[in-house]
């Protein structure tokens, strides 16, 4: 790949059993691993048994049924090779921040491993393809590469078009401008630079992947949602513990837990020190 990485960085694609991230589970896992001392990439590729019904839905996108999950290895067994592959990587994928990242948080999560992304950067090439060329892959793929779509849905047949997307839309947007919905353009955000990508694919207003926390324009971390809506968010829980521990005991995304606590901590810290 002819980007200069600091870091590694790893492609991902999942299939699932449905589309919820919290409540529905992995069934197939493809990631591509590109590395920053430049030696040839590596896959990873696993069809894991979700221990949960698969829907009918998702059936009929992925074409991965019961029988083929039967007698592979539940997340658990697998959870630690994935997370050794992974390391200490960013992460890109197709649809990733809101999708494939949190569910795999959430998976972690489960097992009792933590899945830090605030020391990640994340490239949703969904994003890039939305933002200048708003398309589904099979498209993205013909678009920028003039390739037909095979096997569509398979997670490693996915991943290695999502690779050769996001090559072809380095090259494409190269010194072209982005003009934003309200006018505003952006000098050539396409870059060979994974923080600047990083920073296009992420919509900054928000702090996690379900918007359920956002930054007010004083960079303050305050609620997207309920009764709190607006309001800074470590001040609120802080002071009031019972709706800390509803969040920390509810359905809210790993991601959003983990941020709660950080956020709590730091501020009670700061108000110990004066």
């Amino acid at each position: 790949m002819d980007i200069k990485l600091d870091r590694d960085l790893c492609f991902m694609d999942l299939e699932a059993t449905g589309l919820n991230v919290i409540r529905d589970r992995i069934l197939q896992i493809g990631i591509i691993k590109y590395f920053a001392d430049g030696r040839e990439p590596e896959e990873l590729n696993m069809i894991i048994n979700p221990g949960i019904p698969i829907s009918e839905e998702a059936m009929q996108v992925h074409g991965i049924l019961p029988k083929d999950v039967a007698n592979k290895p539940t997340f658990q067994q697998v959870a630690q090779k994935i997370f050794d592959f992974i390391g200490n990587a960013d992460i890109a994928g197709y649809n990733s921040n809101r999708f494939d990242v949190p569910m795999l948080m959430e998976e972690f999560a489960r097992v009792g491993i933590e899945f830090d992304m605030s020391r990640r950067r994340a490239i949703d090439i969904q994003r890039i393809f939305y933002k200048m060329e708003p398309r589904t892959l099979k498209a993205a793929l013909k678009f920028y590469c003039d390739q037909d779509m095979e096997d569509a849905h398979d997670a490693m047949a996915d991943v290695r078009a999502t690779v050769e997307v996001f090559k072809g839309q380095l090259e494409r947007y190269k010194g072209v401008d982005y003009l934003d919905e309200d006018g505003n353009v952006q000098k050539a955000p396409i870059k060979k630079n994974i923080q600047e990508l990083h920073e296009f694919t992420n919509d900054q207003r928000f702090v996690d992947a379900t918007q359920k926390l956002r930054y007010d324009h004083n960079g303050v971390i305050i609620f997207n949602f309920g009764k709190y809506n607006n309001q800074p968010a470590a001040e609120v829980l802080s002071r009031d513990k019972q709706y800390y521990n509803w969040i920390l005991n509810k359905e809210f995304s790993t991601q959003v837990k983990q941020i709660v606590k950080k956020i709590v901590k730091d501020y009670e810290k700061q108000q110990r020190n004066g």
